[in-house]
């Protein structure tokens, strides 16, 4: 059971979301079989939804026997816990299921390391209410002392988890900033694929690299940065790394947690901007990968936005994409079909104008 308040998103129509929050439990592995709306202004600060929805979703709950709802916001622990205790039923948020899928997809180490910090700060806060038992701990090895209490002993390892996670990637941080110092001196410049999640970069990817990186039509398909040597059209070498698509209301645990791979971003010479130009939400899903890149204070880095699976369009269509929300009248924009090769000369072309620019200004 999928559930979001309608009009707590501007610009994202409640349809649209409803169907990203869908298609997310689909790759993290449910099955979803409803949906529930609520009308309101402003969740309600105790129990997120408000009495009547409440029970209504209970007599859903009662008679299709869901198993666990996921709501299309992140909730506080005290929504979280209210409700888990009306409802006596497994309780999602949407974050928590970002992460779920993202400790699916993590394959490196540091991937891995970075999704585990994630989930552990995003823990921390709602352990209150996790345990039945608050049984007070006798003082010994162990124990902070005499009268502990269960609750108190988990916050207390966690925290100590996340130190260590924290110094973990830490180092991460330095080999990365060691590889990326001699990768720096070799002159070679890197090109960064940013998009929202499934607009197909990795696809790009491939047909620029004629790699074999991992594709599939679900969100956050990719997770690993990963990085190949190509050549523009004059024969230079460029490096070219795939890095984790975005999404609109990305967890801030998240972000701050994969600054380590996000750091790719911050040594490009050149961001390409993939976008879905099939998406109903192009645009806005163009301007939600903005938001984030200003986030990470990678506004200023020059940018090409590549209108991605321009095969699936018809002839007019093409010649007109601002009927499909694109503002076309970007600069530095090329139509391509990454499956195809549709557009994919143009593009290098346009890659290297742009870095020989950039090098120009240098």
């Amino acid at each position: 059971m999928a559930v979001r308040q309608k009009g707590r998103d501007k610009g994202w129509s409640i349809e649209s979301s409803l169907e990203e929050l869908a298609l997310l439990c689909r790759t993290a592995g449910a099955e979803v079989v409803g949906r529930l709306i609520q009308q309101r202004d402003r969740p309600s600060p105790q129990t997120y939804l408000g009495k009547g929805k409440i029970e209504e979703l209970l007599a859903l709950i009662n008679e299709h026997k869901y198993t666990v709802v996921v709501v299309d916001d992140e909730l506080t622990p005290f929504q979280q816990q209210n409700l888990e205790e009306l409802l006596l039923i497994k309780i999602i948020d949407r974050t928590a299921l970002i992460l779920d899928i993202f400790s699916q997809r993590a394959r490196t180490k540091e991937g891995q390391l970075q999704v585990e910090l994630a989930q552990h700060q995003y823990l921390l806060p709602r352990l209150a209410g996790q345990w039945s038992h608050l049984e007070r701990l006798g003082g010994g090895i162990g124990t902070r002392g005499p009268g502990e209490s269960q609750l108190e002993t988990d916050r207390r390892i966690i925290r100590r988890k996340i130190q260590r996670l924290k110094d973990e990637i830490g180092k991460i941080r330095k080999h990365r900033a060691l590889y990326q110092h001699q990768r720096q001196k070799t002159g070679i410049p890197v090109v960064a694929l940013v998009g929202y999640t499934n607009a197909g970069k990795s696809t790009l990817f491939n047909t620029l690299c004629h790699a074999n990186v991992f594709v599939e039509d679900k969100l956050f398909a990719t997770l690993d940065p990963t990085t190949r040597r190509i050549k523009l059209p004059d024969s230079r070498d460029i490096l070219l790394t795939d890095t984790v698509g975005f999404i609109q209301k990305l967890p801030t645990t998240l972000v701050a947690a994969f600054n380590a791979t996000l750091e790719e971003l911050q040594s490009a010479a050149l961001l390409l901007h993939v976008v879905d130009i099939t998406h109903r939400d192009a645009e806005l899903q163009r301007k939600t990968v903005e938001e984030v890149l200003a986030q990470l204070d990678l506004s200023q880095k020059p940018v090409i936005v590549a209108l991605n699976k321009v095969d699936r369009l018809d002839e007019s269509t093409k010649n007109s994409l601002d009927e499909h929300g694109i503002e076309v009248k970007l600069k530095d924009t090329v139509q391509i079909s990454a499956k195809t090769g549709f557009g994919i000369p143009e593009l290098m072309e346009l890659i290297l104008r742009k870095l020989t620019d950039t090098s120009s200004k240098v």
